[in-house]
């Protein structure tokens, strides 16, 4: 299957959609998840087109992978987790809804379960409070 240029994360990567951005380098981008499965939900991408693992760059996998965890253990301190999730689908069979590559991280609690995906749309004061949480919980 073909990359399509005007997937919502490439237009985010663009500026013509809005993202409440909380780490970005030269080769990816961290930002909330606007439909979390738990406080603090974040998405990873790599600024460059991949519709999934299946098709990325080894360049590409690398640069997402370095930003996995530097989000994880920001987000771990942030919110005090006992642990991250990390979850990526490919395909439409493998659970893939957007085409383009991403990593969910999602820092976890004890006996906290995930909420259903894309079941509610967050607030976005939510989202920017816990943006800044996380920001805050990366290295200087």
């Amino acid at each position: 299957m073909a990359y399509d240029s005007n997937n919502i994360f490439a237009k985010i990567v663009r500026g013509e959609l809005p993202a409440q951005k909380v780490y970005e380098d030269a080769d990816t981008l961290a930002f909330m998840d606007i439909m979390p499965r738990c406080e603090g939900h974040m998405l990873v991408i790599p600024k460059t087109p991949a519709r999934n693992v299946l098709d990325a760059s080894p360049t590409q996998l690398a640069a997402c992978m370095r930003t996995v965890q530097k989000m994880s253990a920001a987000a771990m301190k942030a919110f005090g987790a006992a642990g991250i999730t990390i979850q990526q689908f490919n395909e439409q069979a493998g659970g893939q809804v957007v085409f383009h590559l991403h990593f969910h991280v999602l820092p976890r609690s004890e006996g906290v379960s995930l909420g259903p995906p894309a079941s509610r749309v967050e607030k976005p004061e939510v989202l920017a409070a816990n943006a800044e949480k996380i920001k805050k919980a990366l290295p200087a």
